[in-house]
This record gives C-alpha cells, sequence and structure tokens, in this order.
C-alpha cells in the first residue's frame, strides 16, 4: 500500500508532458523545443510554437495559434498547423502531410516532403524541394524554385468557406522556375498569373494561361 502511495505521490509531480505515452510532447501556452539529435513522438502546443533541431525524429508536429521550424535532416510523419508558418531546412524529410490554414510553408533545399503541401490561406515555396502529394492553395502564392521536383500537381481552388477570409484583390501568383518539374496537372479554379521558366517541364494547365519567362526569375511586375 504504501509503495502504491508513493508511486502515485511522484506521478503527481510529473509535468503534464511526461503522462504522454510514446515519448509524446505537449504543451499550452508555450513553445515546445526538441533539442538536436533527440527523439519524440507527437509533439504539439497550443498557442505557442513548435522548434525541432538538427537531426531530430518526431512522429507528427502541430500547432494552433503557433510556428513550426525543423532544422536540417530532421524528419517527422506529419505537419499540421492552424494559424502559423512552416519553415523546413536543409534535407528534411516528412513522410506524410504538411497541412496549413492560415500560414505560409517554406521548404529548403533537398526536403522531401512524400504527402500533399497545403495551404488555405498562404504561400508555398520550394527551394530545390521535393512535394509527393501535390500542392494545394486557395488565396496563396506558390513557388516552385529552381530544381524542385512535384508529383501529384498543382490545384489553386476556389475560395469558399469559413477559413477563406482574404478580401485582398491581388491575384495569387504562380511561379515555376529553372529546371523545376511538375507532373500532374495545373488546375486553376480562380484567376491566377502563371509563370513558367523555359527550362521547366509542367503537366497539363487548365484555368490559365501559362507566361514563359528566362533566367533565374520572372520580371518584377
Amino acid at each position: 500500500m504504501r509503495r502504491n502511495l508513493f508511486t502515485l505521490a511522484f506521478a503527481l509531480t510529473l509535468p503534464l508532458s511526461a503522462w504522454a505515452a510514446d515519448n509524446d510532447v505537449s504543451k499550452v501556452n508555450g513553445t515546445v523545443h526538441v533539442e538536436s539529435g533527440q527523439q519524440a513522438g507527437n509533439v504539439s502546443t497550443v498557442n505557442g510554437a513548435v522548434r525541432i533541431g538538427d537531426n531530430v525524429t518526431v512522429q507528427k508536429a502541430s500547432t494552433v495559434n503557433g510556428s513550426i521550424e525543423l532544422g536540417d535532416k530532421s524528419q517527422a510523419t506529419a505537419i499540421d498547423i492552424v494559424n502559423g508558418s512552416a519553415t523546413l531546412g536543409a534535407g528534411n524529410r516528412v513522410t506524410g502531410p504538411v497541412s496549413i490554414t492560415n500560414g505560409a510553408i517554406r521548404l529548403g533545399e533537398h526536403t522531401d516532403v512524400q504527402g500533399k503541401a497545403s495551404t488555405v490561406n498562404g504561400g508555398i515555396t520550394l527551394n530545390a524541394a521535393h512535394v509527393g502529394g501535390g500542392i494545394q492553395t486557395t488565396n496563396g502564392d506558390i513557388t516552385v524554385g529552381a530544381n524542385s521536383h512535384v508529383e501529384g500537381g498543382i490545384l489553386v481552388d476556389k475560395p469558399g468557406g469559413w477559413f477563406n477570409w482574404n478580401t485582398n484583390n491581388r491575384l495569387p501568383h504562380v511561379v515555376i522556375g529553372p529546371h523545376a518539374v511538375v507532373q500532374g496537372p495545373l488546375e486553376f479554379r480562380r484567376e491566377v498569373v502563371l509563370q513558367v521558366s523555359d527550362t521547366a517541364q509542367i503537366g497539363p494547365v487548365k484555368g490559365a494561361t501559362p507566361v514563359k519567362f528566362s533566367g533565374d526569375a520572372p520580371p518584377a511586375n
């Protein structure tokens, strides 16, 4: 009996995150850190950021009202954010989707997202990165940077629903950079500006007229 009471008393002194199974880390109103070289289960917070170092392996990383940052050469099964952005450094691997409601996605060199990269209100930028499940947005710009590779095509959807609050009249800009490859259809259900490098390779286009450009980037508007 005394041993049981001691065990209960000790457990009550543990932080909330210690109750989570499989080395999960959870927090409310604060930033979660996973230091370089460490491993963790699901990592989540509300009203705070998730900071993941280099050479880290985690399960799903998620936050509400905060951003997520991955260092270099880290791995996650999925990234999910409401009201915040995701910034992934170089050489990262996400085996599932990167999904954001209100915020941007930035993928560094040689980062591999095997699922879909999607936002509602926010841009998506690939810097020599790979996305295997397609790219989708409603009110964000898309930049498939030089030497990037997208499988599954691109979809820019028509605004509608609770989260499409962007009233900016500016058209989304979609740029396919030098030597980039987009496999699958590029479908635009709203008006966009589509600019494609003369060295890029893309699939069939529906709903927009590609404008070719030469050099590293399209001319400034």
